[in-house]
């Protein structure tokens, strides 16, 4: 599985030239609940209009998105091996937990705090 964070989804929704090709969005995608929040976030902010609203839509809704349990919030609360930003560490903590449940994780994202920290966590870094 491949989780993505927000800098790949807001690529392709914003139309950026690095926004994975069509057939990325095709495989079986993953997230933290928290990229809901970031998206529609970025949405308001950059006054997107009903179309791009749409988008935003059916781009989240082809991603499985997993709640914040528990044991998510205890491992974001945790020393990384890498300084990184609180939402960054909500993300990452969602993808060790489902690493945790014998899931192969592969992380999609266009930030390089966020990869390197991932890398040092030994979770493979998907090609965009």
């Amino acid at each position: 599985m491949i989780y993505v964070d927000s800098s790949v989804v807001l690529a392709r929704l914003l139309f950026e030239r690095h926004a994975p090709p069509l057939p990325f969005w095709q495989q079986g995608l993953v997230s933290s609940r928290l990229l809901e929040y970031e998206i529609w976030n970025r949405v308001h902010a950059y006054d997107l209009d009903g179309s791009n609203q749409e988008a935003a839509r059916r781009l989240i809704t082809g991603i499985e998105l997993f709640e914040m349990e528990r044991a998510i919030l205890v491992r974001a609360l945790e020393r990384w091996p890498i300084p990184i930003r609180t939402l960054d560490a909500l993300h990452l903590a969602t993808a060790e937990y489902l690493r945790g449940q014998g899931e192969m994780v592969e992380l999609a994202s266009y930030d390089n705090r966020l990869i390197a920290t991932a890398r040092a966590l030994g979770i493979t870094i998907a090609t965009l």
